[in-house]
């Protein structure tokens, strides 16, 4: 029987993938089949993110560049395909957030949550799919947020990025399927990793967040590797420009 989630044989780069969601997404990916190419701006921690998957008898290297900085990244795009011989999976998941009313939030920092968020996003998945093009197969996937759909005060430039991945998935999805290639994006609600952590700790806000979830509970970073593998798969080769909201019901209801 062949197994329509395999991976095997395909090379996925995800970004900002030393830790957290990024991490997890990027074992699930090598779990599997696929290569898994682990991202992060520090050299150190790319290696040690790709050996950590190594010494679980995982397909794994590191490439280390600053998603923001576009000669790194074509550089670092054409040192995979060189390296590796193709390049089938990008994961766009490398993002940042500022948290500040509209008052607060001055022009720099709107500026860098844009350029991490969106812009880089946007220049990786153009490398990426001129390689994708070429092999007739790709899947590109955003990992968007539950803030491009719902909103809470402090968040306007993340949120407005967020939103901007949603319109760029579908545009993508327009533009490139009839080469092949397939755009989807990942809505992941509130997931416990180590950036979020100072939210969690804060209980009265830990207690919204359960109260407000119909699972009544966070999420962890493992639950985004199982949508991510779907879309990759072949289980999903008809699946394109869609926006995929993992949040434990959380937009569902009021």
């Amino acid at each position: 029987m062949i197994d329509i989630f395999s991976l095997k044989g395909k090379v996925a780069l995800v970004t900002g993938s030393t830790r957290g969601i990024g991490h997890s997404i990027a074992r699930g990916l090598a779990e599997a089949g696929a290569h898994a190419v682990i991202n992060g701006r520090h050299a150190e921690a790319a290696k040690s993110g790709a050996e950590e998957l190594s010494s679980r008898g995982l397909s794994a290297s590191a490439e280390a560049f600053d998603t923001t900085d576009g000669e790194a990244t074509d550089a670092a795009v054409k040192t995979i395909v060189r390296r590796l011989g193709r390049l089938d999976i990008l994961v766009n998941n490398a993002g940042i957030a500022f948290r500040g009313g509209l008052a607060e939030t001055t022009d720099h920092d709107w500026d860098k949550v844009i350029a991490t968020n969106l812009t880089a996003c946007f220049r990786l998945s153009r490398l990426a799919a001129q390689q994708m093009s070429k092999q007739r197969w790709g899947r590109i996937i955003m990992i968007s947020s539950i803030m491009s759909l719902i909103a809470r005060p402090t968040l306007s430039a993340y949120a407005a990025a967020k939103g901007g991945l949603t319109s760029l998935t579908r545009s993508l999805a327009a533009e490139l399927g009839p080469q092949g290639i397939t755009c989807n994006a990942i809505a992941p609600g509130f997931i416990a990793t180590d950036l979020t952590e100072s939210l969690k700790r804060r209980s009265e806000f830990d207690a919204y967040i359960r109260a407000r979830t119909p699972l009544g509970r966070w999420g962890n970073p493992d639950e985004l590797a199982g949508p991510a593998i779907f879309l990759c798969s072949e289980a999903a080769s008809y699946v394109n420009g869609h926006v995929l909201t993992v949040d434990g019901g959380m937009t569902a209801v009021l």
